[in-house]
């Protein structure tokens, strides 16, 4: 019998996972600003509605998108049950402004099922702004909609009914879904200092009683770190609240850890285009190799990564980001062992050639250079039994060159091809003789 891994332990050897941003604004498909359109277009709730009106994804199938998502080798998903514009894609017994009530569907409960279904874990995000609640602060809060609305300057807020709704609309999600794996809260920040709002952060979102609760009705969930402020760059090594940290669109350039030299956990977020929301005219995808490439690297740096691919209006994906998943899944259907449970390797310094990710015995070189003459492994002489590569489970010739001879402490792969048998990453497993830490 193995042993049971904690609910972090998990979550790091997953290391792959699809991000879906879904709801009203998908209608709008606003180059400016995206899921944030009431925000940058400073529309009013009146303004918005003809998008919550009209936001009835006829077309979304949630099993085959999971299908999509397995197949092309993700081990777990997030979906927004709520953004920032608050509305709302669950069933919800404190509000009407959801799809429960405008369509009729419960599109969490849609996603989570089929998902599910196949074997996936799943996630929920959760926003901790509400530019529609009547309590959430408005004219001058930095991001909401109506912070210059004079109009709104005035309106009498009592944030405890809110914060009321938040706890509340969180315990829905944690109670009445089943095991949920990853709960995604988004987020804090400062207001300025003359707007006589407070810093939207931890203490006033109670983010103690609010994790409590959390932990008490979901003890397997993990959580990112969003609660608090400086929350979203790549060199975060505190976690206040929460298990993990959560860079976005950005890669740490080297792995996290505290100021005692502990790796901190985290999760890098990116869009798959330029959007989180879906936007029609946004057309600049990256490939599948940038992506492997990127997933690559966070492994090796003992991070997640979680690719956001936002479904259209109609509740799709684009006909690019299908084909980008098609060649993702080709890869991993090969190379799946040397991303999932593998972490950073004991080699600390890069190879010109890539990178190096490893489980146990098992150190993977994940090769995305050619280069001219033999792969060098820099250190790995009389450390290694065996070398074979994934495509084919051949095992290599491990063997110094003549015009290698100088370096002795060095392993070869005197590589017949002058071209990569895998453009996108070639990838070599070493057996070590003995796993270093």
């Amino acid at each position: 019998m193995g042993i049971k891994m904690t609910r972090l332990e998990n979550f790091t050897h997953d290391r792959f996972g699809l991000f879906m941003h879904f709801g009203a604004y998908s209608v709008a498909s606003e180059p400016d600003g995206g899921e944030w359109v009431r925000s940058t277009k400073q529309l009013t709730i009146e303004d918005y509605q003809p998008y919550v009106d009209q936001f009835n994804p006829v077309d979304f199938e949630p099993l085959e998108i999971a299908k999509k998502a397995k197949k092309a080798g993700f081990k777990y998903a997030v979906m927004t049950a709520k953004h920032h514009d608050g509305f709302c894609l669950f069933d919800s017994k404190l509000t009407h402004y959801s799809t429960a009530h405008t369509i009729g569907r419960d599109l969490v409960r849609e996603y989570i099922e089929a998902f599910r279904s196949v074997g996936l874990k799943v996630g929920i995000y959760y926003s901790l702004l509400d530019w529609h609640h009547p309590d959430f602060p408005e004219y001058g809060d930095i991001f909401a909609p109506n912070r210059h609305n004079l109009s709104r300057k005035d309106v009498p807020k009592n944030f405890d009914n809110y914060l009321k709704y938040l706890h509340g609309q969180v315990r829905e999600l944690m109670t009445n879904y089943g095991e949920i794996n990853n709960l995604w809260l988004d987020f804090s920040y400062e207001n300025e200092p003359d707007s006589g709002l407070p810093a939207m952060t931890d203490s006033v979102w109670h983010a103690d009683e609010l994790i409590k609760m959390v932990r008490e009705l979901q003890p397997n969930v993990v959580i990112n770190n969003r609660l608090s402020i400086n929350n979203i760059s790549s060199e975060v090594n505190e976690i206040k609240y929460g298990d993990y940290t959560s860079p976005e669109q950005i890669i740490p350039p080297k792995t996290i850890k505290t100021d005692q030299g502990k790796l901190v956990p985290w999760e890098a977020c990116i869009t798959i285009n330029d959007h989180w929301g879906f936007v029609a005219q946004d057309h600049n995808y990256k490939d599948a190799r940038t992506l492997i490439y990127t997933l690559v690297e966070c492994v090796s740096k003992n991070g997640n990564l979680i690719i956001n691919v936002a479904p259209s209006a109609k509740g799709t994906f684009s006909s690019e980001a299908d084909h980008i998943l098609s060649d993702l899944a080709d890869w991993m259907t090969i190379n799946q062992e040397s991303i999932v449970g593998c972490t950073n390797s004991f080699i600390e310094e890069k190879p010109d050639w890539g990178w190096y990710t490893q489980n146990g015995d098992k150190l993977y070189a994940h090769i995305f250079e050619r280069g001219i003459g033999p792969i060098r492994f820099e250190g790995l002489a009389n450390k290694v039994d065996y070398g074979q590569r994934l495509d084919t489970g051949a095992d290599i010739s491990l063997e110094t060159p003549w015009q290698a001879e100088a370096f002795k402490n060095d392993l070869f792969y005197n590589m017949p091809e002058s071209q990569l048998p895998d453009d996108k990453d070639f990838v070599i497993m070493l057996h070590l003789k003995d796993p270093q830490d």
